[in-house]
């Protein structure tokens, strides 16, 4: 809605150099025409008519009335921009977003210089786009996003798939299956509806073709060339989200181009995120706009290199409202920062280098339950009802364990812990999960940090090496970022375990593992010189707009284990409930239902199905689509298939399905 301060254009078209119209959405500052200024833009597949229209209209408006011009665009074959989507961050994407910020240099309202922002999707191509040099493109603001594909993203995680591969995949599938709205675009909407159904891909299908870091990941992962990258930027991340690596390594890669901000929050902005405590991210960004956009001399250049949370010890639960804890800023990273050298003793202990010489050696076995892993939760933790990790004692049950002793004073940790240890495999590959966890005086325990490791992929992910029967291997496992205090009176422990279902689909065979501990380190990143900060909360602690409810959301979670199958069956339902918008009328409805199932006999079967309705409507106009998505696996291969139907009304108007057999790839 228009203010006195701002206007917005519901939707403007942007004719790409091929003739393809973009849309896009733009708050407009009272004056803009008159006295140009900065833009900032967001560009996303995810439909700014409805899908991101709650943050967007709680954020863009702020930046109008800060002197900004908001620019949301729908990425080619999404909402209702034209044509097809290929796939995520494609050279087509990042050249046409490339094309826009061009287009809004040029407006009448615009001064020239142009932002971009976003999180996930919108950070990872603000990064990727921010590397190829556009000359309008001034800074950009990244949040739960990634400087390498391959090794922290959705796909893969130390070589071993995700099984938030092929949830991503159905999600997209699903997602660009959508019609474009025909109050915007008019009696085309079915013609445009039909040709997206008929081109959307099954991005699977490109993803598991690539089961190695080659040129198809190297695309768009800035790490590549962190030298070139020139704009700067600003990186968020959430220590509950699986995006938590990126900003500590933007800054070791990027120097005094980066800033980096880590707050507890799930894979939310942070000014609505939680676990709270929330962050005022209108505030924050503008300050980064004002300097690199505006030009002001505000100091923002100086700002500490990192500022984080270090969490105090929450208690595990799948959703947390708050969570303890402190915020610290470091100027220079890693500046002063120390480290803690432990050692794993036969004994099961970790232990000061200079006491665990006097501890036997010995050598372990791990062989874990197939289904070690199951209070893990998500890797994507999006929704309301995000799965975080909850007490982790069954997990650790099926883990082999090492602990120091009681605490006697605290320990605070910053940065990625570090495993180096020598195994062996009788296999071409094992999976090896190491967990970081905060053990309460009451037993209770808390993941403070994950590390996977398909043992293939030990010496790098760009060509894979079946391991050597029978031979001991050297091995480093870097363990996921964290900021973390423990108390006095808790307990560190560290859990191995060759299994991590359902978030790591089990290797073929998910053979044991041997554990040579006579060199096996543990190095813990101790928080080094810093500062101790006053971060306030926003001011309105409800910051999204209400919209019309018409059936409530839902969401549950759940494990179950049948005895007399011999199966693990993990299920999400998610149901987004039906909302209207109350200034378009659009009513929009998603539910996701997903289904992993794990033979506990024979975990090389291992399967996953992603199941998806969308709804549309608005009077007596409504479209929907059902689509399926399933990863069945063997020994040998991956078998995906994929189904879409659409109906307008009740009448179906398309179908089309998708089958196809991948080799497995020493994954």
């Amino acid at each position: 809605m228009d203010s006195p301060a701002f206007r917005v254009v519901e939707n403007e078209w942007i004719v790409l150099a091929d003739g393809t119209r973009l849309a896009a959405r733009l708050w407009l500052p009272a004056e803009a025409e008159r006295v140009p200024v900065p833009a900032v833009l967001e560009f996303l597949p995810y439909r700014k008519r409805d899908g991101t229209a709650p943050r967007d209209e709680s954020t863009y408006p702020v930046f109008a009335a800060a002197g900004y011009a908001g620019v949301r665009v729908d990425i080619r074959g999404s909402g209702e921009s034209e044509g097809i989507i290929d796939d995520e961050y494609s050279p087509r994407e990042l050249a046409e977003a490339c094309e826009v910020i061009a287009w809004i240099a040029t407006q009448p309202w615009c001064s020239g210089a142009v932002g971009m922002m976003g999180i996930s999707w919108g950070g990872f191509n603000a990064l990727q786009v921010a590397a190829l040099q556009p000359p309008a493109l001034k800074g950009v603001i990244s949040l739960a996003s990634t400087v390498d594909r391959f090794a922290d993203d959705i796909h893969f995680k130390g070589g071993a798939q995700l099984s938030a591969n092929l949830s991503w995949a159905a999600t997209m599938l699903a997602y660009q299956s959508r019609a474009p709205d025909p109050e915007l675009v008019g009696a085309r909407w079915r013609e445009m509806w039909i040709e997206r159904l008929e081109g959307e891909p099954f991005m699977l299908e490109e993803w598991l073709s690539h089961q190695r870091r080659d040129d198809y990941w190297r695309h768009g992962s800035i790490c590549e060339d962190f030298a070139s990258f020139t704009t700067p930027a600003l990186v968020f991340a959430g220590w509950a989200d699986g995006y938590r690596n990126t900003p500590l390594a933007a800054v070791e890669g990027l120097g005094a181009r980066a800033k980096a901000i880590l707050g507890p929050w799930v894979h939310k902005y942070p000014h609505f995120a939680w676990p709270k405590p929330r962050l005022d991210f209108h505030a924050v960004a503008l300050r980064f706009w004002d300097r690199w956009l505006k030009g002001l001399d505000n100091g923002a250049e100086d700002d500490p290199q990192v500022t984080a949370y270090i969490l105090d010890a929450p208690r595990p639960a799948p959703w947390r409202p708050q969570d303890p804890g402190r915020w610290v800023a470091i100027d220079r990273w890693p500046g002063a920062a120390r480290t803690a050298v432990l050692r794993l003793t036969g004994a099961r202990r970790l232990l000061p280098a200079a006491q665990a010489g006097q501890e036997r050696q010995a050598r372990l076995l791990i062989a874990s339950p197939p289904d070690t892993g199951v209070m893990g939760g998500e890797y994507f933790t999006l929704k309301p009802g995000a799965e975080m990790p909850a007490d982790q004692r069954a997990d650790d049950g099926g883990s082999v364990v090492f602990e120091t002793e009681v605490l006697n004073e605290a320990m605070e940790l910053l940065g990625r812990p570090v495993l180096q240890v020598t195994l062996g495999c009788e296999a071409a590959t094992a999976l090896l999960a190491a967990r970081l966890v905060d053990v309460h005086p009451d037993g209770t325990a808390t993941r403070i940090s994950l590390g996977l490791l398909n043992l293939a992929h030990r010496d790098g992910s760009a060509a894979p090496a079946a391991m050597p029967a029978g031979e001991g291997v050297e091995i480093t496992l870097r363990l996921d970022a964290c900021g973390y205090r423990l108390p006095p009176g808790h307990r560190l422990r560290l859990a191995l375990s060759n299994a991590y279902w359902p978030q790591a689909l089990p290797p073929p065979g998910s053979a044991a593992i041997t554990l040579d501990l006579a060199a096996a380190v543990l190095t813990l990143p101790l928080l080094g010189d810093h500062k101790t900060l006053d971060v306030p909360e926003p001011a309105d602690p409800d910051p999204l707009p209400r919209y019309i409810e018409h059936a409530p959301p839902a969401t549950r979670h759940a494990v179950e284990r049948d005895l007399t199958a011999g199966e693990t069956r993990y299920t999400i339902h998610e149901d987004t409930g039906a909302a209207e918008h109350p200034q378009t009328g659009l009513t929009t409805r998603q539910v996701r239902d997903e289904l992993w199932t794990l033979p506990l006999g024979d975990p090389d079967r291992a399967a996953g199905e992603c199941r998806w309705t969308t709804e549309m409507q608005r009077g007596d106009w409504s479209v929907r689509t059902r689509s399926v998505a399933t990863l069945t696996c063997s020994a040998e291969n991956f078998e995906i298939t994929a189904s879409v139907e659409a109906f307008e009304g009740d009448r179906p108007v398309h179908t089309k399905s998708w089958r196809r057999t991948i080799p497995r790839d020493l994954m």
